[in-house]
């Protein structure tokens, strides 16, 4: 690979769509490098009112009057010579989708993507909500370069970030949002000084994957351990969010829960059984109770369950299933 030089410096294309990707948009712009162009998802209707909404990278490059390509088909060849025409030597991918090997295989110092775990573990579209999920203490983020599988190319860097019992997939996303622009930064400096290196991924037998998280995984299961059903909760909070069936005067309706609080403790209750008073609303489970400090009722706004309580008639065999 050529060295970067002041008469060959980089050309950076980038590739993202979320607040994830914003941030190390942002890190490479205020860095001084040369960002060529931007590929981000098309527009698309969202919310209730189906009001068509820009991707918050798109928005941040329309801020910065950098030039914006939003593909619906990254093969198409109308576009693959609309990317060669940037002339970018380097290409910068965060929180994207999976690029064609024409697409990665296009810039002279390669592409390298931005991955919110330690690679090799975790490879996948929600790492962040499985690392909580399954309990972890440590994650951080990777840079690599891309191959032809998923997540599975050279690692350039690595950045490791420590996981509190307190946190939750926001407040962790937004440290690793951070901890990755300055990542992406710091890989293209590597670059650009040629004396970048990589190294490939090694094998683990006990490797951990993170696939993408649907509606229907995002249920509770009440059986399980106080541990296991409290990180569950908080891997999914504030989204895609974790819920449940609330069974309470004959009627069966599903409701939100984005905070908990774990009570260890032997206890004669039945498993899903609610119990409240005026300010607090437990759940009994096998190990203990799990206090719930966040819920969403049908219809109605995200509130602490203090709040939820002055309005909530539960009878005496109301439960969680």
């Amino acid at each position: 690979m050529n060295i970067p030089s002041e008469n060959n410096p980089l050309q950076i294309v980038f590739m993202g769509t979320p607040d994830f990707a914003v941030a190390s948009l942002k890190a490479i712009v205020d860095a001084g490098f040369d960002v060529v162009g931007v590929i981000t998802a098309p527009d698309r209707p969202a919310g209730r009112g189906r009001k068509v909404q820009e991707s918050a990278v798109k928005q941040f490059a329309v801020q910065h009057n950098l030039k914006v390509l939003q593909p619906t088909n990254l093969k198409d060849e109308s576009f693959l010579e609309e990317l060669r025409s940037l002339k970018a030597n380097l290409q910068v991918v965060v929180a994207f989708r999976m690029l064609p090997k024409a697409v990665w295989q296009m810039p002279e110092y390669g592409t390298f993507n931005l991955h919110a775990s330690l690679l090799p573990q975790y490879r996948g579209a929600a790492p962040i909500n499985w690392a909580i999920i399954n309990g972890e203490t440590e994650t951080g983020v990777t840079t690599f370069f891309i191959d032809e599988k998923i997540d599975t190319g050279s690692i350039i860097l690595q950045k490791t970030e420590k996981i509190t019992e307190d946190d939750n997939v926001g407040s962790l996303h937004d440290r690793l949002m951070e901890l990755g622009g300055a990542l992406v930064v710091e890989t293209c400096k590597q670059i650009a000084s040629g004396k970048v290196s990589s190294m490939p991924q090694k094998h683990f037998e006990d490797l951990k994957s993170a696939p993408k998280i649907h509606k229907d995984t995002c249920r509770i299961d009440w059986d399980a351990s106080l541990d296991t059903i409290h990180n569950f909760i908080r891997g999914l909070s504030p989204y895609p969010t974790a819920w449940t069936f609330l069974e309470n005067h004959g009627k069966k309706e599903s409701i939100k829960i984005y905070a908990t609080q774990k009570e260890p403790i032997r206890h004669n209750a039945k498993i899903g059984k609610l119990i409240a008073d005026k300010k607090t609303l437990k759940v009994a489970v096998s190990d203990g109770y799990l206090h719930l400090l966040e819920i969403q009722l049908p219809g109605k706004r995200k509130m602490e369950t203090s709040a939820v309580l002055n309005g909530l008639d539960l009878d005496e065999t109301a439960h969680l299933c």
